[in-house]
């Protein structure tokens, strides 16, 4: 028995280490490089908080960050602040932000959104069918994936973000050509 525990102790340190390597996934996070991204999938959807939908095929020209939360999620109501703050901070430079919430009902999305308060809209998807397309589990929220001018995906963030993780891959989304 004691030889068993030490074996999978051994195997369990090993393929942690595997991945401790390679900075881009260090956190959690990946920035994709353009040669390697994919066109993201597309997302129409009416805004749950407010008035008017959203349209990712629309925002061709312009850095999008896509965030996948729930109500029920602890992490996802502790980045809300973080990701307005990038938000607020890239806004002017035509940065578009969106919440997709997921496998939720929408009476507590909607008192979630009530109390976050946040300054872009959100759309509801209840059988997590867009996060399905976007390859986010629905045990991987909080996630947020960030797409390129070209409607690429070119950042993927199965984490909860802050503002110092999030701004500087925007940042470099933004100063790069479509």
């Amino acid at each position: 028995m004691f030889y068993r525990v030490i074996a999978v102790f051994v195997a369990f340190v090993f393929l942690a280490a595997c991945d401790s390597t390679t900075p881009q996934n260090a956190l959690g996070s990946r920035k994709i490089s353009a040669s390697d991204r994919v066109a993201a999938p597309a997302v129409r959807a009416d805004f749950m908080d407010t008035t008017g939908s959203f349209d990712l095929a629309q925002q061709k020209g312009k850095v999008v960050v896509v965030n996948f939360w729930a109500s029920y999620c602890a992490p996802c109501r502790t980045e809300a602040p973080e990701l307005e703050k990038v938000y607020a901070a890239t806004q002017a430079s035509g940065v578009v932000f969106v919440g997709i919430n997921v496998h939720d009902q929408r009476d507590p999305a909607k008192a979630f959104l009530a109390d976050i308060k946040p300054t872009y809209g959100s759309v509801f998807d209840p059988s997590a069918s867009i996060a399905q397309d976007f390859a986010v589990p629905p045990n991987s929220i909080p996630a947020t994936l960030v797409i390129d001018r070209a409607g690429r995906i070119a950042a993927v963030i199965r984490m909860q973000v802050d503002q110092k993780l999030l701004e500087p891959i925007v940042r470099d989304l933004l100063a790069e050509q479509a």
